[in-house]
């Protein structure tokens, strides 16, 4: 009887426990509804307690910068049919860039340079805001961003993809597409077509002015001439008194500007040395929320911290790029 008395009184836990189950469950559903029929409401609440809904904190992360930015993963080469190729995972955000070499003629007003287009694909797939059809606004002006960056930071000279001056000359088909859409993806975007460009290999080519004809040889292949490893690091203003550094897919549509530091390294440093003096290649602010009150000082503050911060994480951002292409397999 003592037994049976013991299994009685120990038989109501379980019951408890699978009584609370759905009380739980009930609770994440309230809340994932809220979110999205009154998501400000919802950002504006985490905020409160200085964290963010997905559990990092506020801030540009300089005073220390633990639990401001999301993970950061790159795996290189998994595209076997292109010339140079990476995945690049930033939080929920994933894009894979592959890496096209062909040969083409120079532009007449410009004989000695070769081409770079690269080209971002934000398909349905990705993100629900998508849809089937032609690129979307987003994509294309995205694709502008980085063509400008790409080219405006030297990263890869021109110059250096010419065969013959007037004759023939490598283009390089950069193609980036997100698989997964989660915010800051011009970030990842840039990060991904970079380090694509670092493990591209390129046929030793010749031009023969006898007939005209550019020949290529399979062997060897040699790396791109790499300079500077430009990198964007973003961040975004809400209600004129918050900075949220690597914004979410939720966070973007909230934000009253985002603004993009683009740091790299000084001229005569190899992309994969690891060295060099850091280089502020640019500034830019889409919007015009400024960060105000009683929370920052200035919006000269908010700037030179969200720099400063910018400089910061490059580092490490370029520290990953260099351990995921390989010492061994950069020109330095």
């Amino acid at each position: 009887m003592a037994a049976a008395a013991a299994v009685l009184s120990t038989s109501p836990a379980p019951s408890a426990s699978v009584s609370n189950a759905p009380e739980q469950g009930s609770d994440t559903l309230k809340a994932a509804i809220f979110q999205r029929l009154h998501p400000r409401v919802y950002l504006e609440r985490f905020l409160a307690e200085d964290v963010r809904p997905d559990g990092r904190a506020l801030g540009t992360g300089i005073e220390g910068g633990e639990g401001v930015w999301r993970d950061v993963s790159i795996n290189v080469g998994s595209i076997s049919t292109a010339d140079g190729s990476a995945l690049v995972r930033m939080g929920g955000t994933t894009i894979v860039c592959g890496v096209k070499a062909e040969i083409a003629e120079p532009d007449l007003e410009r004989p000695d340079e070769g081409f770079l287009v690269p080209n971002v694909d934000l398909p349905a797939m990705c993100h629900p805001k998508f849809k089937p059809g032609p690129p979307s606004d987003e994509a294309q002006v995205l694709s502008e961003r980085l063509f400008e960056t790409l080219i405006s930071s030297n990263f890869i000279k021109p110059q250096s993809l010419i065969i013959h001056p007037g004759r023939a000359a490598w283009t390089l088909y950069v193609d980036a597409t997100c698989i997964n859409y989660d915010g800051n993806v011009f970030d990842a975007t840039l990060l991904a077509m970079i380090t694509a460009l670092m493990n591209t290999k390129l046929p030793k080519a010749t031009y023969n002015e006898d007939t005209n004809q550019t020949t290529c040889y399979h062997q060897p292949k040699t790396l791109l001439t790499t300079n500077g490893l430009p990198l964007s690091i973003s961040f975004g203003i809400f209600d004129s008194t918050r900075v949220l550094a690597d914004p979410t897919a939720f966070e973007e549509p909230l934000l009253d500007s985002t603004i993009s530091i683009v740091v790299g390294e000084r001229e005569g440093r190899s992309a994969g040395s690891g060295s060099g003096d850091v280089e502020l290649l640019s500034v830019v602010q889409q919007g015009l929320g400024a960060v105000s009150g009683a929370r920052q000082d200035s919006a000269d503050d908010v700037l030179s911290a969200c720099i400063s911060a910018g400089k910061k994480r490059r580092l490490e951002l370029a520290r990953i790029v260099r351990e995921a292409v390989g010492a061994d397999s950069v020109e330095v």
